[in-house]
């Protein structure tokens, strides 16, 4: 099992559910829109494998931002910077493409 590491204390109960409960339907919306892949090699013959689309899944990334936000007090504008720059880095979107 793969784990994020975060310290969270009791008190903070409500956030360590919310955040496990985003996780586990951001893992599960991972899967959900990812494609089963089999690719034939000359060298090891056929491969299988998963490939995954994270920029289906964003809605549900963007959730586990806004509870983190929250957890960390992170103002509007810091939180706004984080779903941006996501869109940006980690989704591969260009300022160009952004704006059809």
């Amino acid at each position: 099992m793969l784990a994020f590491p975060l310290a969270i204390d009791e008190s903070q109960k409500e956030t360590n559910d919310q955040l496990i409960l985003t996780g586990i339907r951001h893992e599960r919306d991972l899967f959900e829109n990812s494609a089963r892949r089999r690719i034939r090699y000359q060298a090891t013959g056929w491969i299988e494998y998963d490939e995954f689309y994270p920029r289906k899944s964003k809605p549900v990334a963007d959730e586990i931002d806004h509870v983190l936000a929250r957890h960390y007090g992170f103002t509007e504008e810091e939180l706004d910077f984080i779903l941006n720059y996501d869109i940006k880095y980690r989704l591969g979107r260009d300022a160009e493409s952004e704006e059809e």
